[in-house]
């Protein structure tokens, strides 16, 4: 049975891992009405009870998640209310009235009288931060609904900065987070311990997808995680952090827990297993980039709304030392095609047409502007290529 944490002042007793809704839902736009084909519905039923039988009782999915929360209902019925735990989220609005009403919709559509966990969806900029927090905004209507029991906490999900993000930690005003935090980013640390500090429950997004595209992991990183899958050995390394409560696993079908249920079986032995596999990690990092690049690679970039035609300076060279290092070259290129299409979930556009004469001024407060230079040349003649379409708009 899967083990269970405290999810921070919510006292839910949450299971470790959590049955994320983006993946088993059948299309993303629900308007016409269209019938669900019995084999999907039939698989997300199945991927359900399997996550319940397995002992994974926290189930999450959002108002833009498409025909997800619709799908769920009629599976939902049929179980006992309190078998499990059932978490939405809708974006903040200008208009707290409209926040309300998409959130009414989410019910509607769950056909429930209450969710357990109601987040604020993607608080990733200021202007969000300020529609939620201003007195009578988001936050301040959550906590209405909630006092008319129809949700039980109130949190918020995020794809911001880490500064936004401890920020809006250390406000403490929220019951928990869902925000990014794996290996290969590990950016939002100073967030998981203020989030901590206020006891708020801690929620980890997409570790095997954004963590690196896991399901289908180079041989380089497979090797470097050795007795560990790099799935198994992600998922020991989040969950040694006691104050992490629950990884979502964007579950497309039943079996997509299982790889992760071998690792909970060494969850114990992670002070024997992760050190040799992190060490190993830590020297092809090593390897593959001087300790002067280490060390200042991020030193002086602009933000990316201030990089020309606002290319994401940053994100390319971040994706550009994981292919380097990993040979995650899969996965940095699907992030790197993203770019331009995210809004504020994925800001910045990625480098088009730029040429050097261009790109060298906004380089000048870097250490060694040529060498920055030359990477974001090599990361463009390793990453580019066509567009990819994202999952969703809202995640």
């Amino acid at each position: 049975m899967i083990p269970t944490r405290r999810f921070g002042r919510t006292e839910l007793p949450m299971p470790v891992l959590t049955c994320g809704g983006m993946r088993f839902q059948h299309r993303w736009d629900e308007e016409p009405p269209k019938p669900i084909p019995a084999e999907n519905q039939e698989n997300l039923k199945k991927t359900i009870h399997r996550a319940l039988e397995l002992g994974i009782r926290h189930i999450e999915t959002a108002r833009g998640y498409g025909t997800s929360e619709a799908q769920l209902a009629p599976v939902l019925k049929n179980i006992p209310r309190d078998n499990f735990i059932l978490q939405t989220k809708v974006s903040p609005q200008a208009n707290p009235d409209d926040f309300e009403k998409i959130f009414r919709t989410s019910l509607s559509r769950l056909d429930l009288p209450f969710v357990d966990l109601f987040s604020l969806h993607g608080i990733n900029q200021r202007e969000l931060l300020e529609w939620s927090l201003r007195p009578g905004g988001c936050l301040d209507r959550a906590r209405q609904l909630q006092k008319q029991g129809l949700c039980r906490w109130v949190g918020f999900s995020t794809h911001g900065s880490p500064e936004l993000v401890e920020e809006l930690c250390q406000g403490g005003r929220f019951d928990y987070v869902n925000l990014h935090w794996y290996y290969i980013f590990q950016e939002h640390t100073r967030s998981l311990h203020a989030a901590q500090k206020k006891d708020m429950g801690i929620f980890i997004i997409s570790p095997n997808d954004k963590g690196g595209m896991l399901y289908q992991p180079p041989p380089k990183l497979t090797q470097a995680t050795s007795p560990l899958s790099p799935m198994e050995f992600n998922t020991l390394f989040c969950l040694q952090n006691p104050h992490i409560h629950t990884l979502s696993i964007g579950a497309a079908r039943p079996t997509d827990f299982d790889e992760h249920v071998r690792a909970l079986s060494k969850l114990d032995q992670t002070t024997s297993l992760l050190p040799p596999i992190e060490h190993r990690l830590q020297h092809l990092w090593n390897e593959a980039h001087p300790a002067d690049w280490r060390s200042c690679w991020d030193e002086g970039l602009p933000s990316w709304d201030a990089c020309p035609k606002e290319a994401n300076f940053r994100e390319i060279l971040r994706l550009h030392n994981l292919a380097c290092a990993y040979d995650l070259v899969d996965y940095a290129r699907m992030r790197y095609n993203l770019l331009g299409q995210g809004g504020h979930w994925f800001p910045g556009r990625p480098m088009g047409n730029l040429t050097p004469e261009e790109i060298l001024p906004a380089l000048v407060r870097c250490p060694n502007p040529q060498r920055t230079l030359s990477h974001l040349l090599a990361a463009r003649d390793l990453l580019q290529g066509e567009k990819v379409e994202r999952l969703s708009k809202s995640t």
